[in-house]
């Protein structure tokens, strides 16, 4: 990891030496592929930090959520975004308190007091929040498998199936509603249909659902026009996330923590990214870690959700040790 530290110390990244929003980074730790271990010759650097919010933003008028970076990939949060993000168990967040030490590029005594009280984030939302991301990934790996094999009246029956399972998400990010009162089905002519039986509904989370349906439809016929050979690595890629995050789920059910960098299914990831299986395959090894997901969400004995009062203590402490 010294060449990439020697990089980020370099010309590039003068950003993070030059930016008042930044002086006060309590965190930095490489992410994506360097940060699950997966990476190859031509990865790219993804970096990822914390900092404490300028006083003019916690006591004035803007708040402060994140730092971006482009051209580098790097994205720095904010210490109360960064926080409300772990604790709706936010997997983007989650891995990046349970990264390998190589990994940490920077780190200060807040930081290590984040890491050393990582358990306090760590709640059944776990099984929302990571494996409602799986499904939706498994999901778009299904559309662009069928979308090979399949004739076109078979993609518009597993279109249906994939909308259909967005139904139970809806009801659990939207106000809730029956079963009934929201279906999508194809009729004898194979026309996608859907009816729709909402009373007194909010109209905005009606909107969300709307949206989410199109995004879904939009997303399912770009892979009408996509080019199978210029496309396949990132599949592979694709693939190999969605095997990494249920096992990486699988842990934090079980009591093991958040284990981001994975050694022991290291051979595994890397021969499913490089092409070595089958999407057939890989489409089994996906439905199997699905089923120890769910095996291990029925077993957990993490708390329903986060100590919210001793995460606040945490926040506290962190923002009284600077100012």
């Amino acid at each position: 990891m010294n060449h990439i530290k020697e990089k980020i110390a370099g010309f590039g990244y003068d950003f993070l030496r030059q930016n008042p929003d930044l002086k006060d980074c309590i965190y930095l730790t490489l992410s994506g592929s360097y940060g699950y271990g997966t990476q190859k010759a031509e990865s790219d650097i993804d970096l990822r930090g914390i900092l404490i919010e300028q006083p003019r933003y916690l006591y004035g008028l803007k708040s402060y959520e994140q730092f971006e970076d482009i051209p580098t990939d790097t994205v720095i949060y904010g210490l109360k975004k960064f926080v409300t993000l772990c604790t709706a168990a936010n997997p983007n967040t989650l891995e990046l308190l349970g990264t390998d030490e190589a990994c940490i590029i920077y780190q200060t005594e807040a930081g290590w007091l984040l890491r050393e009280n990582t358990r306090l984030f760590l709640s059944q939302r776990v099984i929302g929040s990571f494996g409602n991301y799986a499904g939706a990934q498994l999901r778009r790996f299904c559309n662009a498998l069928c979308h090979d094999h399949y004739a076109e009246s078979e993609q518009e029956k597993h279109l249906t199936a994939t909308l259909n399972g967005q139904i139970e998400h809806f009801n659990r990010t939207y106000s809730s509603f029956k079963k009934e009162a929201l279906r999508i089905y194809q009729d004898e002519a194979g026309t996608l249909c859907m009816d729709v039986h909402l009373e007194g509904y909010p109209l905005r989370d009606f909107g969300g659902i709307q949206g989410e349906i199109q995004n879904t439809i939009r997303t399912y016929n770009k892979l009408n026009h996509r080019n199978r050979k210029k496309d396949e690595p990132h599949l592979y890629k694709h693939a190999m996330h969605l095997i990494r995050l249920l096992i990486t789920g699988i842990d934090i059910l079980d009591g093991k923590g958040i284990i981001t960098k994975r050694v022991a299914e290291h051979d595994l990831l890397m021969a499913i990214r490089n092409g070595h299986y089958s999407f057939d395959e890989i489409k089994q090894f996906a439905e199997d870690y699905q089923l120890k997901f769910n095996q291990a969400a029925k077993q957990t004995t993490l708390p329903k959700e986060p100590n919210l009062e001793k995460i606040e203590q945490l926040m506290t402490e962190i923002y009284q040790s600077r100012y």
